[in-house]
């Protein structure tokens, strides 16, 4: 599996787009364009900042259960890879001041400090990966 992570990774670190899932209240599946994690922990774990008064974050306070999604769509090739495991959020100050960067006071005007600033991180369990018509499913240790 070692050869696939890091291509799985570097196929991750080029990507400016993330899709994130979660669950509605009616149970139902809800996927939206991020831009790409701030930081990453090889496969295991993300991290995306999020207004506090999202939908999203809602969404993860009841059902923590999610998947991230990222694709690749070259001229004749397209590589894909999902995966699933759990959002937490997070709004303690180390977690925002982590992934924090100096453009951000465009979507949290009071900065990093902003009460509607916060952090998701997902932390995957297991995954699937597509690639030249095969499909490859693996755990997240």
């Amino acid at each position: 599996m070692r050869d696939i992570e890091k291509t799985i990774e570097n196929m991750i670190d080029k990507q400016s787009v993330c899709f994130i899932s979660s669950i509605d209240d009616e149970n139902y599946p809800n996927i939206k364009a991020m831009l790409k994690p701030r930081k990453r922990i090889g496969l295991k774990e993300f991290y995306f900042s999020t207004n506090t008064s999202s939908m999203r974050v809602h969404q993860y306070k009841n059902n923590p259960n999610a998947s991230i999604y990222f694709c690749h769509k070259g001229i004749i090739k397209y590589v894909g890879v999902m995966l699933k495991g759990k959002m937490e959020i997070l709004t303690d100050q180390e977690s925002k001041n982590m992934i924090w960067k100096k453009g951000d006071t465009i979507f949290y005007k009071k900065g990093v400090t902003d009460p509607d600033y916060c952090v998701l991180k997902f932390t995957a369990t297991s995954g699937r990966y597509y690639c030249d018509l095969k499909t490859e499913n693996f755990n997240i240790d």
